[in-house]
């Protein structure tokens, strides 16, 4: 069993603005990323794109992201993480930027690479601003609250982003993202603190140095190999959810932001219920149980017909509370894999290869669902919910393994000195 910690002490009023801001930061994020789905039946007949070339789309963001990750993972820990969670954030405004003024699939495919290339850094950069600022037993309330910002982009973010699009154009959704981004830069730059204690006890001097060897290390290679998997699931079945749902189970454009916010309200309670839940009992029990929840409704989910909007709603909330029981232990585990030393590098490339595994899975679905016509229903579906199913067996036979090798470790009973 854990020792007992004191996991309810409060936060100080810095660390409550470092929540609150990181989880801003990861809401302009995540919605930019999934965004896309909602929009992918508009986007696949305004710009006629096949579902193939759609998936293409969606995976080109994770592969620069993935790619990006990685050089920048040598150079993660030589600078001061503020100042990094800057430049990454102004990149991504930029790409984000390109989006909103593509107006062919081409365009479109370069201004998603371009986001993608800096997007892709800030999760881990965020990440190691978390590790590095609270206590490891404080880390399933953090996370809890900033995974609020997946629910609050689908309580807030999509449906706002679908009604700005239904009302003048997929292209505004993208500004709108943009505008929320420059003001979030402002804010973290003018009030955020330096976060450099990391610096005094670097001892690669070189950055591709500092890249091998935390690549190399093999208590790593467990943790990235589980988050690879841990991403898969969901990047096969997000990029076409909006069109399965609109040509397979009939719900209309209009009723589509009402799907996305009841799931995203239902994801905003229960995700701080299960950060506390994550702190305060087996991490890895809670996981298998989101792991069990998951598979039973990704199976009901992908072999839906036509049925009430309401019923749609409840195997949503239902299915999203078992990916997130999934995701909060199972990130919390793997933030108390790497020292502190090598925490910026170990993120980057935790999160390149999780948004790599992510553009593979991406690409898979693309080449997996077909769509005979534009207004056709999905066919293949289906053969999703049985992959990502396996998958997620896959997953926790990897995410135990962390999780043992976590337990035995000296820094998984004493507090990290933040």
């Amino acid at each position: 069993m854990e020792p007992k910690q004191p996991v309810l002490s409060p936060f100080s009023g810095y660390q409550k603005f470092i929540i609150a801001m990181l989880a801003l930061l990861q809401f302009t994020v995540i919605l930019d990323f999934m965004v896309l789905s909602p929009l992918g039946d508009i986007l696949m007949k305004s710009l006629d794109i096949i579902p193939a070339r759609f998936g293409l789309v969606v995976s080109s963001y994770a592969f620069s992201a993935g790619i990006s990750g990685i050089l920048a993972a040598g150079f993660a820990d030589k600078f001061d993480r503020k100042k990094l969670l800057l430049f990454f954030y102004a990149g991504f405004i930029i790409g984000t930027l390109c989006c909103a003024t593509a107006n062919s699939y081409t365009m479109l495919l370069i201004a998603r690479i371009v986001t993608g290339l800096f997007g892709g850094v800030i999760g881990s950069v965020s990440m190691a601003i978390m590790t590095d600022l609270f206590e490891v037993h404080q880390r399933g309330r953090v996370m809890g609250f900033i995974q609020m910002s997946f629910a609050a982009s689908q309580v807030l973010g999509i449906p706002i982003g679908l009604y700005i699009a239904n009302a003048w154009g997929w292209h505004a959704a993208f500004t709108m993202i943009v505008i929320a981004g420059v003001c979030i830069f402002l804010l973290a730059f003018f009030r955020m603190k330096p976060v450099d204690k990391h610096l005094a006890i670097q001892s690669d001097k070189h950055p591709f140095l500092h890249l091998w060897h935390t690549l190399s290390n093999k208590r790593y290679q467990t943790g990235f190999t589980a988050t690879a998997f841990l991403s898969i699931g969901g990047f096969m079945l997000m990029p076409f959810g909006s069109a399965f749902l609109i040509n397979n189970v009939n719900i209309t454009q209009e009723q589509l932001p009402i799907v996305f916010m009841a799931t995203g309200i239902a994801s905003i309670v229960i995700m701080p219920l299960i950060g506390k839940l994550s702190d305060k009992i087996d991490k890895y029990n809670l996981f298998v149980f989101g792991s069990t929840v998951a598979i039973i409704m990704v199976l009901i989910y992908t072999n839906i017909t036509p049925i009430p909007l309401w019923q749609v709603i409840l195997i949503n909330m239902i299915m999203f509370m078992g990916i997130m029981s999934r995701m909060i232990p199972a990130t919390t585990l793997t933030t108390s894999v790497p020292q502190m030393k090598d925490r910026g590098a170990f993120m980057s490339i935790n999160s390149s290869l999780q948004q790599m595994a992510g553009g593979f899975a991406a690409i898979c679905a693309g080449l997996i669902v077909t769509q005979p016509t534009k207004h056709s229903p999905l066919q293949h579906y289906n053969t999703l919910g049985y992959v990502v199913s396996l998958v997620i067996v896959i997953c926790a036979f990897l995410v135990f393994r962390v999780y043992k090798m976590v337990k035995g470790e000296q820094e998984y009973a004493i507090p990290v000195q933040g």
